[in-house]
């Protein structure tokens, strides 16, 4: 971050980060422009345009020149208009009273009645500038344009409508404008009907309403303007057709017929896969088996052309077909030579060539499949030989008959030596062991020869878990185990815990051999191991071997059921989910278009808005969040794997457990008459999000665990941690527990983690648990941006999230610092470390409203000023650790611009209190927090 410098005398500001572009270097440039562009010549004026738009393209400040820029409004070149409204649309926002003066013009040029091209730039840029005083003075003319005689002109209208609803979407509604775009899904050139089925579908997208509202009428208005068309007007209307729901299978097979299946055979790749995706919505109203075959043979070979594209092309193209073949295997069937690799494709594509291929294996291809694999397994790629060694594994368990032949090549390639593809050999065959019990287990010698190429955590957890499995079958399986125990306190908490329960599982079949082995395994884990679940596990095994060896059989050799291996298949609702989003981002990360985009809107600061607006909205999320999770559970839970690391790397952390004792306390936090006291909650900047997801693993590989979660202020300032559970496991969940991390600010919970059981397949729960500050202190400068390491413990398995959170959840309720203090720290505070950065508010808001904003946040204004063209205000925050923060925020009053100066004798603290601001007062800044 850099510190504010402030430019030499004489120079106005953004002079002294662009001296040395050709554009903006030169003193008393702005004043050579200011004369050009008040010349008599329209090419003098014409050529100082340009140089005014390359001065504002490299950064330089150059809104002193607005008026004059408006001033050549009045021409006749559309040249010059074209740059003056390039200039107006990026500076309206700094100056929005002088380009209010600028409408008279707009609106002359709109009513042009001998140029279109004339009346739909006027148009358009009225719609780019972003203000809400310019909508008014749009309307008028943007009806007008919605009936213009030109098609450019209504093409332009079209846009310029989406546009004006997300400046205003009450506006929009009640002058009719939704109704006039329906009525342009009849207009008679396509390019307007394609931009008219755009715009509603991204209103009805934002607003979270259907205003497309297809029927039989509608779709056959849009299927002729689908044949003449430009591509890209073809990809809506076809996007916009696959929302629709035939009411029974003549109508489905008369919209295909009609403008859907000529399209496969359109260069642009893009047409295609919509144009499919269409196909494979309404193939499930068609009740013709045979025209559902006849319809998969239709869209075979567009598909197998696409794969001769350019590899960003069949990367995507495959991706699509992944979850295709899911729906309709026969697609593709017989196409399987598409699909091998070549030597020139970029890793990318050959990782999920090897996944399609998968999904393409059958009894009929299986041999020339496991060919390819087998040939891929010797590449110099290791991700491909990975890839491909894991594929063989997944043939096995998905092909019962060719299981045989899949594990005589997984032993062609453990008799290579190489390490990876041992290791990975390894994790396949422990599958295998599970899918197939009593099968295959004389080939465990092989595996045992080749200990010394596991260095892997999963492969080492593998093979402990076959020695432990298999134990009584394997002569010397006790000095097997004595050989991974050498190096037990340095082996990651995943193989410890393999070891364990694999020296129990001996311990219980051969008692004799291994008493004086599980002793010692018994001593490290409950003695040595700083581990929790090591030692909990330990402690468990020790007191079931010593009082009742029974029990400890029926619990640790029980028999398991047997697995399936459905790392490539998705659940059928979520797949059906991800058919009907074909060519977007959904389909090409496997993910549900919610689980990575955020429909929700934030409102701008306050026009006085009250606290219960911002509660309500709190209280949709929350409902919004429980619907989801009931939703998943109706589609069987999705497939998407949101990041949370590794399962091994969090196995070292410290915890400190609250799952016992204490009861609930209320959190501590000290007060002041200037603080908040016991006023009502602040409501959250941050609404509960999902932190863990169902797909997600835990320390032991279990999954079945999604969970919500947001850190949240309470009454007189208490801290809480909200938690919204949803159990996707086959059954019950109990057993909670918490454990937090060690963090800068020490938050840990008050009392045990309080949640009832929690039903099988989907079922919920909620609670608010007490945090208190200052217990688990790190010692750690606090970095940006700030999360909690949390541990959930359940019947089912231990769990890690990562929970984000705002800096208002650790800021103390103490009421600001005397002036005198305020004024001594700021000045003892070096130059060089205030930072200053600049930046716009979403809207004009006044000092009132802001320093209202900031103290629910506990922020307390310290002093007020006002000044000539803006006024300055000075507050003061603390942190629950006592690290001090003071910021001057200077309020423009013409206009939306800010300018804050942060300083603290904590300089980590300041980029963290800087992007809260921009988050509480939705502040854009230039370059962001920090900048």
């Amino acid at each position: 971050m850099a510190a504010a410098a402030s430019p030499p005398a004489g120079m106005p500001p953004g002079k002294t980060t662009n001296r040395f572009f050709d554009a903006a270097g030169r003193r008393g440039e702005i004043q050579e422009f200011k004369e050009e562009l008040n010349n008599a010549s329209k090419e003098k004026k014409k050529e100082a345009l340009k140089k005014v738009i390359q001065a504002m393209t490299v950064g330089t400040d150059v809104s002193t020149l607005f008026a004059d820029v408006v001033n050549c409004m009045q021409t006749n070149s559309l040249d010059l208009k074209k740059l003056v409204y390039l200039y107006v649309i990026n500076y309206a926002k700094a100056q929005p009273d002088l380009a209010i003066l600028a409408i008279h013009s707009f609106r002359k040029d709109a009513n042009d009645p001998h140029n279109p091209l004339l009346r739909a730039l006027a148009v358009r840029t009225m719609g780019c500038i972003r203000l809400e005083q310019m909508t008014e003075y749009l309307l008028e003319p943007l009806r007008r344009s919605c009936k213009d005689p030109d098609a450019y002109v209504r093409k332009t209208a079209t846009i310029c409508i989406a546009k004006l609803f997300d400046i205003n979407p009450e506006l929009v509604e009640d002058q009719g404008f939704i109704d006039i775009l329906r009525d342009m899904l009849g207009d008679s050139n396509p390019m307007v009907v394609s931009n008219a089925v755009a715009s509603l579908c991204e209103i009805s997208t934002s607003s979270r309403r259907n205003y497309l509202q297809l029927n039989e009428d509608v779709i056959s208005k849009l299927l002729p303007a689908l044949n003449e068309s430009s591509e890209w007007g073809q990809v809506f209307i076809l996007d916009a057709i696959a929302m629709y729901e035939p009411p029974n299978s003549r109508v489905a097979e008369t919209i295909l017929e009609r403008g859907v299946i000529v399209r496969l055979s359109h260069a642009n790749s893009a047409v295609v896969l919509s144009a499919i995706k269409v196909m494979m919505k309404f193939m499930e109203r068609i009740q013709s088996p045979e025209l559902v075959r006849a319809l998969c043979k239709k869209m075979t070979p567009p598909l197998v052309t696409l794969l001769s594209a350019e590899p960003e092309i069949q990367y995507v193209v495959m991706r699509n077909i992944n979850l295709i073949v899911q729906k309709q295997p026969q697609i593709l069937a017989g196409e399987i030579r598409m699909f091998v690799c070549k030597y020139n494709d970029p890793l990318y594509v050959k990782l999920e060539k090897i996944a399609v291929m998968v999904q393409l294996s059958n009894e009929r291809n299986v041999d020339q499949i496991l060919s390819e694999f087998r040939e891929y397994a010797s590449e110099v790629d290791i991700e491909v030989v990975r890839k491909s060694v894991r594929a063989i594994g997944q043939c096995a368990i998905r092909l019962s008959r060719a299981a045989e032949r899949c594990v005589d090549a997984l032993l062609e390639l453990i008799k290579t030596k190489v390490s990876y593809v041992v290791q990975e050999a390894v994790v396949v065959i422990r599958d295998i062991f599970r899918k197939y019990p009593g099968k295959y287990e004389i080939i465990i010698s092989d595996l045992c020869e080749n200990l010394d190429s596991l260095d892997e955590p999963e492969a080492k957890g593998a093979m402990i878990w076959i020695i432990g499995e298999y134990a009584d079958r394997i002569d010397n399986s006790t000095e097997l185990l004595e050989h991974f125990l050498e190096n037990f306190m340095d082996e990651p908490p995943s193989v410890q815990l393999q070891l364990l329960t694999a020296t129990v599982k001996l311990c219980l079949k051969k008692p004799q051999a291994s008493r004086d082995l599980v002793v010692r395994v018994m001593k490290i884990a409950t003695d040595e191991s700083n581990n929790p679940d090591l030692r909990d596990r330990g402690y468990m095994y020790w007191r079931m071997l010593s009082k009742n060896p029974d029990m400890a059989r029926k619990v640790v050799l029980s028999e398991r059921p047997t697995i399936s291996d459905d790392s490539f298949s998705l659940q059928p609702k979520v797949l059906d989910r991800l058919v009907s989003n074909l060519c977007t981002l959904a389909s090409v990360y496997h993910e549900l278009p919610e689980s990575f985009l955020s429909s929700d809107r934030k409102a701008p600061v306050a026009r006085g808005e009250e606290d219960a607006g911002d509660l309500e909205e709190e209280r949709e999320h929350l409902q919004q969040v429980q619907s989801e999770m009931q939703a998943r559970s109706a589609a069987g839970g999705a497939n998407y794997v949101e990041e949370s690391g590794s399962e091994d790397s969090d196995g070292g952390r410290s915890h400190s457990s609250s799952s016992s004792g204490g009861g609930n306390k209320t959190p501590r936090g000290s007060r002041s008459p200037g603080g908040n006291g016991g006023a009502a909650p602040p409501p959250p900047l941050r609404p509960m999000a999902p932190v863990l997801n169902e797909n997600t693993p835990g320390q032991h590989g279990a999954k079945g665990l999604r969970v919500a979660a947001a850190v949240v202020r309470g009454k007189g300032g208490a801290v809480g941690l909200q938690l919204m559970v949803g159990n996707f496991s086959p059954g019950p969940m109990s057993g909670w527990a918490v454990q937090f991390n060690k963090n800068p600010f020490g938050l840990a919970p008050s009392g045990p983690l309080q949640l009832p059981d929690v039903a099988p397949n989907g079922g919920t729960a909620q609670t608010l648990m007490p945090l208190q500050p200052n217990q688990l202190l790190s010692g750690a400068a606090p970095g940006s941006p700030l999360f909690l390491e949390v541990a959930v413990k359940t019947n089912l398995d231990v769990f890690y999230l990562s929970i984000g959170y705002d800096l208002s959840a650790v800021l103390a309720d103490g009421g600001p610092i005397d002036k005198d203090e305020f004024q001594r720290t700021w000045q003892a505070v070096p130059p060089d470390r205030k930072v200053r950065t600049m930046g716009q508010l979403a809207q004009k808001v006044t000092p009132e409203m802001v320093i209202q904003r900031l103290r629910q946040y506990y922020i307390y204004l310290v002093a007020q000023m006002q000044g000539n063209d803006a006024d300055l205000l000075y507050f003061s925050a603390s942190t629950c650790n006592n690290l001090a923060v003071f910021c001057e925020l200077s309020l423009q009053k013409s206009a939306t611009g800010l300018m804050m100066t942060c300083a603290s004798p904590a300089p980590p603290i300041v980029p963290l209190f800087q992007s809260f601001i921009s988050e509480c007062l939705r502040v854009q800044f230039q370059g962001g927090p920090g900048a």
